[in-house]
């Protein structure tokens, strides 16, 4: 196996960047840099012309960063490339900072990296005891046991509703701020021994990811993340320039597809004078494309990956 895929497996590789169409000498844009996969690729294809900013606000995202650099794999030593440790959601600011006005392109591998879910010690799994973080950037922010500490059970029960679609949102947040008065939940064995009897036993597996998922888009901020990198990915991207998403649950997805729909969030299209609609994309691929069976097969976080890919009128 590669070393590559000991921290993370590119999801849609080809599919992806080929979506991108890359145009020789042509700005472009990783959000989710991740193990380095698809910018990889995106350097591979540049051939040593234009540039690419890579983004990741994850320190062991940078290690290995650092790693590939320091032994020349993946191109990363070359002179087109920039590592930008930061959240997505300042991309405009960060292509400001770097003096670019317009992008070729830009993608994003909206999951959570293998790399987390593999690493117990961040708590984003239900597989293995841990404390309760779940945070992306380890520097700042509330982690996943303050939240389940502070948040009032309204506030609680909302995200397990918003975020995670839970049935039993209610049930869920009733029996935390029950046993929270007790003493506080730090591990993700304590949340799992609270949440699993009240899920129905056939789907308990698929209830506590989405558990789990739910406050890890509340510690992270993700929606807003998304919506804000989005915005100014319509801003910056160019005339005939890409935009290709890879998603994975139907939240994202929503926002996406509203984006590439219509430029904003709501997937509100806006019309001109003559009633025509006033759309910022025009979409490449109809239907969204899924990784092959063999891929599925391969690597199993890319079975709910979705792609969509648009282009900028």
């Amino acid at each position: 196996m590669p070393e590559e895929a000991t921290y993370h497996i590119p999801v849609l590789l080809k599919e992806s960047i080929d979506g991108l169409n890359i145009q020789s000498g042509g700005i472009y844009v990783d959000v989710t840099f991740g193990g380095g996969g698809h910018s990889a690729e995106i350097l591979r294809r540049l051939g040593g012309k234009g540039h690419l900013y890579s983004f990741d606000q994850d320190a062991d995202a940078e290690q290995e960063f650092l790693r590939k650099r320091e032994e020349g794999e993946n191109g990363n030593s070359t002179d087109n490339f920039t590592f930008v440790r930061s959240n997505f959601r300042y991309l405009y600011n960060w292509m400001r900072y770097y003096g670019i006005e317009v992008i070729d392109g830009l993608i994003a591998d909206l999951g959570v990296s293998s790399h987390h879910f593999d690493d117990f010690s961040r708590g984003f799994s239900f597989r293995f005891d841990a404390p309760l973080d779940m945070r992306m950037n380890k520097r700042a922010g509330k982690t996943a046991a303050e939240i389940l500490e502070e948040y009032s059970e309204q506030q609680l029960a909302d995200i397990f509703y918003l975020y995670g679609e839970l049935k039993q949102a209610r049930r869920l947040a009733a029996t935390i701020c029950k046993a929270r008065a007790g003493k506080p939940i730090k591990t993700t064995n304590e949340l799992v021994e609270l949440a699993s009897p009240l899920l129905p036993k056939d789907r308990e597996k698929k209830d506590m990811a989405r558990l789990f998922q739910a406050l890890r888009i509340e510690v992270n901020h993700e929606m807003t993340a998304l919506k804000d990198m989005l915005a100014a990915a319509t801003t910056l991207i160019k005339p005939e320039g890409r935009l290709a998403v890879i998603t994975y649950h139907s939240l994202e997805d929503r926002i996406v597809k509203n984006f590439m729909k219509a430029g904003n969030a709501e997937g509100k299209v806006s019309k001109d004078f003559f009633g025509k609609a006033d759309t910022p994309f025009t979409l490449i691929n109809s239907k969204v494309i899924i990784p092959s069976d063999e891929e599925q097969q391969q690597n199993p976080r890319s079975r709910s990956a979705k792609l969509r890919i648009a282009e900028k009128k």
